[in-house]
């Protein structure tokens, strides 16, 4: 089977979840345990008749909406109606109260409803309307119109206007506890009835890309992740169906992690990175077989992972140029993705070392100029320490992808970006023997 380079460019493009099942490979055995398969079970086996909340984390890019999409096939599979949504699309990410997340919930069970043929207009949110709209003098009928309407017309232009977004925050916050009750009573008992009566075992809704909310500062002075997941978790976890929620990796690093364990009852289930290498530097032979095959996947989808091997050469012009993708990767899927892409953009299949260098190399200057003098000795100090429970200051080294977790039968640990450990910078401190040297 020739390699078919328009289909492999498509394959590779990086700002798509994967949907395709041809593509996926299961990292399970080398994460630790199939996190999909714990969270399916939670709902299907443990509480199928009673509403249950979970929370999953890990870096951004690692590979959470493939995992959440693989979730929802095996849920109504099951015979589960399953809600899934990206949040950001609905949500300003840097400004984000409960009622948001609340009314965005709403509005996509809804919609899922209206595709079965029922058309929700609970009488609350009817009123509540009428009265966003006389109150805040919106310049749009929003009163008498469907759930998912009114819900979409006030989300849209909140999250395109910072003023009536704090207006709209103002009126609604004290009317959550209301909100809620009207939710579950006037939305979910009934759609979970229908449902039932069309033959499901019940409601699950997924909401992804909460963890990409920024880390801004909200009543109290409190980081947004925590204010929203720690301080009004029990509001979150009030709704009456299936709920899960991905949350900022930093919380499952953060003083507040046993609260927030308390507020859901359960801990966040982590999608760690793919540990190419080990704690001492060894390379993990599994892993990097895997991230192989996630590549080559991608190039010959059709075949079985023994024939695409023998394929090799028609990507790269040697092994050595696979595995070395695979490794300056630190098992981040995106970044995986990205750097492949990056060098088909620069070159036709098979792609030469020589390619895949300038990528990295251009990679390797874009970061040097992202990182500062304090984030090098944050840095430094987390190599050393190869943890970082409890240290807020971290935070941001995992957002900005500085930093990498993994999780191993040892325990949890923290290694550097592999691009950033090949600087200069990062060289001579590690030949000053961690003395903190700055290049």
């Amino acid at each position: 089977m020739a390699l078919d380079v328009s289909q492999f460019y498509k394959a590779t493009n990086p700002s798509r979840p994967l949907q395709d099942d041809r593509y996926y490979i299961n990292f399970s055995s080398v994460r630790g345990g199939d996190i999909v398969e714990e969270l399916a079970r939670t709902i299907t086996r443990l509480s199928p008749d009673e509403p249950t909340t979970q929370l999953l984390t890990g870096h951004i890019g690692s590979g959470k909406s493939t995992e959440l999409l693989r979730l929802k096939k095996v849920l109504e599979a099951a015979g589960y109606h399953v809600v899934y949504f990206e949040s950001d699309r609905d949500l300003e990410m840097s400004d984000v109260e409960v009622t948001d997340i609340l009314l965005v919930i709403a509005r996509q069970v809804a919609v899922s409803l209206e595709m079965t043929g029922v058309t929700m207009r609970p009488p609350y949110f009817q009123r509540l309307f009428q009265s966003i709209a006389d109150t805040l003098r919106m310049p749009v009928e929003i009163s008498n119109v469907s759930l998912s309407v009114g819900i979409a017309t006030i989300t849209t232009q909140s999250k395109d206007s910072a003023d009536l977004r704090s207006q709209l925050h103002q009126y609604l916050e004290p009317r959550t506890r209301n909100i809620l009750d009207a939710i579950n009573g006037e939305l979910l008992e009934p759609a979970i009835a229908h449902l039932k009566q069309l033959g499901k075992a019940g409601l699950v809704v997924i909401v992804d890309n909460l963890d990409r909310v920024s880390s801004s500062r909200k009543l109290g002075d409190r980081p947004q992740p925590e204010y929203l997941f720690v301080d009004r978790g029990d509001q979150l976890k009030r709704l009456g169906c299936h709920l899960l929620y991905t949350i900022p990796l930093s919380l499952a690093f953060s003083d507040d992690l046993p609260l927030l364990t308390n507020r859901f009852g359960v801990s966040p289930s982590v999608l760690t990175m793919v540990p190419v290498i080990d704690l001492e530097g060894n390379c993990q032979p599994e892993s990097l077989a895997k991230l192989r095959q996630m590549v080559l996947a991608r190039a010959f989808p059709d075949l079985g992972e023994r024939d695409r091997i023998s394929h090799l050469e028609e990507v790269f012009d040697h092994s050595d140029t696979l595995d070395r993708l695979c490794t300056i990767s630190g098992g981040h899927m995106r970044n995986l993705v990205r750097y492949l892409y990056s060098c088909l953009r620069k070159h036709d299949p098979p792609l030469g070392r020589d390619t895949l260098e300038r990528v990295i190399r251009d990679e390797r200057n874009d970061l040097l100029g992202l990182v500062n003098a304090e984030e090098w000795q944050q840095l430094f100090r987390a190599v050393k320490a190869r943890t970082l429970q409890g240290d807020s200051d971290y935070n941001s080294l995992l957002r900005s992808l500085f930093l990498y977790e993994y999780r191993d039968n040892r325990g949890r640990w923290v290694d550097i970006n592999p691009v950033l450990a090949e600087t200069d910078t990062f060289r001579e401190w590690r030949a000053g023997e961690g003395e903190g040297v700055m290049g």
